[in-house]
């Protein structure tokens, strides 16, 4: 093929494996050089927000979680914070140690699914996670008892590991036996020896040459890296969940079900493992900082590819931090605090494992909801993914069109969209006119 013909051609491409969802990815290259870029979402809205108006406020953790299989606990705390924001509680440290816990479980999970089945086989030429699994069959061993583990902590702390029950606002429906929680001790020992594997065989992966340039936002618990709360960061300034919620603007494209957020209505702005990473370092457990050291990870990483190492690193980080809670535990003796609905306004934001979510929630005095906003981490990232899909295709024009297509799928997958919260991706069209 010649230079000429590879900066004016059409690269079309449907059923994008390893990405949950339905949508499109159009990319216009005028001589050679990419002058649009448009993700097309079209996967149905399902209108959790107009669901909850109407329904009394102790009903937003289990509704939500119904909004995501992956990080259903991500869409409960946020909810349960938000509420109790409104009606002025806060829990006691007992109760919110074991919430990081089952926060920590959902992690374990979502990271070892993303980092082995997901993400891994873009690197290593295979076709899908059952490919890899008969190329190496040790190491998605690995990432199977890794996530086994964090369906553990799900279990034994949330009741079930999907979508658990065992979460309502002020607190728990029952305290975990003592005996069930230190159950747990040896399992997470294990889970973080091979998250430490983990990251050593990510590492050694070969990561295209890409850069982004990235307006990181995470959230800041000044003692601790945040997982379960905390203020919205960026740029060195750090907001309230209100004042985020304010800054945050969500416009509708007619292109797209999804909402996309941009910072003041200007800045495109990226969350997730790389913004965390970037803005919280050093407040990783030892194990997890020489970890991403000995990867060869500085903060900040802009290679986009190197995202699964990142992930690889917050892995170990919520096994040894869900070791650390299980053998700190004490069982509770009230698992809940009472809470009295008043009418008022309650905002909050957690770190689900792809990114920053935010809810908001107006109550009356009856506690029933007449509000409700939630903004999911892939409606905020998508501007961001646009970006990095620019920079992958005009990096990538010398490419073969089967080359090209794999690599912007992995442009995707670096960010793990969120399965069925905003945005996803099916078929990939690249105009070279």
């Amino acid at each position: 093929m010649t230079h000429g013909a590879r900066s004016n051609r059409t690269i079309s491409a449907e059923g994008i494996s390893r990405v949950e969802g339905e949508g499109s990815l159009r990319v216009r290259v005028k001589d050679g050089r990419v002058v649009d870029v448009a993700l097309d979402i079209f996967e149905p809205p399902r209108y959790f927000e107009a669901l909850l108006v109407g329904r009394h406020f102790t009903e937003a953790p289990d509704i939500t979680a119904r909004i995501c299989g992956i990080c259903p606990v991500a869409y409960q705390m946020s909810a349960c914070l938000a509420m109790e924001d409104a009606c002025g509680v806060v829990v006691d440290e007992r109760i919110a140690a074991l919430r990081r816990l089952l926060y920590c479980g959902e992690w374990i999970q979502s990271h070892a699914l993303h980092v082995y089945l997901l993400h891994a086989p873009d690197f290593l030429g295979c076709a899908d996670a059952v490919e890899l699994a008969d190329r190496d069959p040790i190491s998605v061993t690995r990432g199977l008892d890794i996530k086994r583990t964090g369906n553990m902590v799900m279990q034994t702390v949330g009741g079930r590991a999907v979508h658990p029950v065992n979460v309502r606002v002020g607190g728990f429906y029952r305290a975990p036996e003592l005996e069930s929680v230190r159950a747990l001790a040896e399992p997470l020992r294990r889970a973080r020896e091979d998250a430490l594997k983990t990251v050593e065989w990510v590492s050694g992966f070969e990561f295209p040459d890409v850069t982004s340039e990235y307006r990181f936002v995470a959230l800041d618990q000044s003692d601790r890296y945040a997982i379960d709360g905390g203020s919205p960061s960026s740029d060195g300034r750090t907001f309230s969940a209100a004042q985020f919620a304010e800054i945050a603007v969500e416009e509708h494209v007619a292109r797209s079900t999804a909402l996309q957020a941009t910072l003041g209505g200007r800045y495109r702005y990226l969350t997730g493992p790389l913004a965390r990473f970037a803005l919280n370092a050093t407040r990783l457990p030892e194990v997890a900082r020489d970890a991403a050291t000995a990867a060869g990870l500085n903060a900040p990483c802009v290679n986009p590819f190197r995202s699964i190492v990142v992930r690889a690193v917050e892995l170990v980080f919520a096994c040894d931090e869900a070791l650390r809670l299980v053998e700190r535990y004490e069982p509770l003796v009230q698992p809940a605090v009472e809470v009295v609905a008043r009418a008022a306004t309650g905002t909050a934001a957690t770190e689900a494992p792809r990114g920053l979510l935010l809810h908001q929630y107006d109550i009356d005095e009856e506690g029933i909801i007449r509000r409700a906003r939630i903004m999911p981490p892939t409606s905020q990232n998508q501007l961001s993914i646009e970006d990095d899909l620019r920079r992958v295709v005009e990096s990538g024009l010398s490419l073969d069109d089967d080359e090209l297509q794999w690599r912007c799928e992995q442009a995707v997958r670096n960010h793990d969209p969120c399965i069925s919260c905003a945005a996803h991706f099916i078929d990939l069209t690249v105009d070279r006119s």
